[in-house]
């Protein structure tokens, strides 16, 4: 039998001077066109998915729906459009797209050649998952394997650095897309993929750092400020208390973080170009952090994740926003 793994993303499982005037006008262009450009991926559940009616669902996903909430005060005025991994950069640059919600992992590389990261919405990391008929228990032996991935994402590098740091040998196996995994592993050609969790293990390590966050053009710094305030008015929405269930009564708080976070107070919103209840608009019609993260890839959903470093600095994690004032 082959020794094949699959390597996968955490617990997921998983032109010119012309475009750079052009990419300044974004978040009029989101206005005057009445709805937000969003990449997305091809399919993966959790982050960005689609039904068999083309309904999206997904933590990067919502994500563009508090955009749309922000600024156009409908959460349903996205277009998305499904990327390869591959080719996910290059809709950016051209204009295609307006922002990359797409599972990516922020590099040096990606940051100076492709945009601009707006924060990290999920911390990731790369592991080893592997058929317990294979009785391995580390990484460590995994000398000789033929390892299953996904062609332009950053898991071939890690893959890469791991085998050579551990002075291993391994063979690649790379696939266009996830879909293309699944079914190479249906056909036999992969003998390790997530299908029945009791015939699986998840070796220890971890191999890699994965923040994964969206990304907008380089050269628009209102849009740049538009999209990673959308996130940091998430975060600070769950740290504060406020979900799409309370905003209603926190309106009426008299704490001063909620109300220059609502708009109660201050001209916040007219800083970035939006209106003095952006942050109501998000919470309301699509929620807070929290929320977002356990509808989607929560204990409460399917995937059945725990928050781990994804949880608030106050509650032991790493997400932390800075202050609305």
């Amino acid at each position: 039998m082959k020794r094949a793994i699959f390597l996968f993303v955490g617990a997921t499982v998983v032109l010119g001077f012309c475009a750079a005037a052009a990419s300044a006008q974004t978040l009029k262009a989101v206005k005057d066109r009445g709805s937000l450009l969003c990449g997305v991926s091809q399919g993966l559940p959790g982050f960005s998915n689609p039904d068999d009616k083309g309904n999206w669902t997904g933590f990067d996903v919502d994500f563009c729906r508090a955009l749309a909430a922000a600024i156009l005060n409908d959460a349903a005025k996205v277009k998305f459009t499904p990327l390869s991994a591959k080719d996910r950069f290059e809709p950016l640059k051209t204009g295609d797209i307006d922002v990359l919600s797409r599972n990516t992992t922020w590099t040096l590389s990606r940051d100076v050649a492709y945009g601009n990261f707006a924060g990290v919405t999920y911390y990731d990391g790369q592991g080893f998952l592997v058929r317990k008929s294979l009785k391995v228990n580390s990484a460590l032996e995994l000398n000789g394997a033929s390892v299953c991935t996904q062609t332009g994402t950053t898991t071939e590098l890690n893959l890469a650095d791991y085998f050579r740091a551990n002075n291993m040998k391994y063979e690649v196996i790379a696939f266009a897309t996830a879909d293309e995994t699944v079914k190479a592993y249906e056909a036999g050609r992969c003998d390790v993929f997530l299908a029945n969790a009791n015939d699986h293990v998840i070796l220890p390590e971890i191999i890699s750092k994965e923040p994964l966050g969206p990304m907008v053009r380089h050269g628009d710094d209102q849009w740049f400020d538009v999209v990673k305030w959308t996130l940091y008015a998430m975060l600070n929405a769950e740290e504060l208390g406020i979900t799409s269930k309370t905003v209603d009564e926190a309106l009426k708080s008299n704490q001063p973080e909620i109300r220059r976070l609502l708009g109660v107070e201050g001209n916040f919103g007219e800083q970035l170009g939006l209106t003095k209840d952006w942050v109501v608009r998000i919470v309301k019609q699509v929620g807070s952090y929290g929320e977002v993260f356990e509808r989607n890839v929560g204990t409460g959903s399917k995937l059945g994740i725990s928050r781990g470093i994804n949880r608030l600095w106050t509650k032991g994690g790493i997400q932390y926003a800075p202050p609305v004032r």
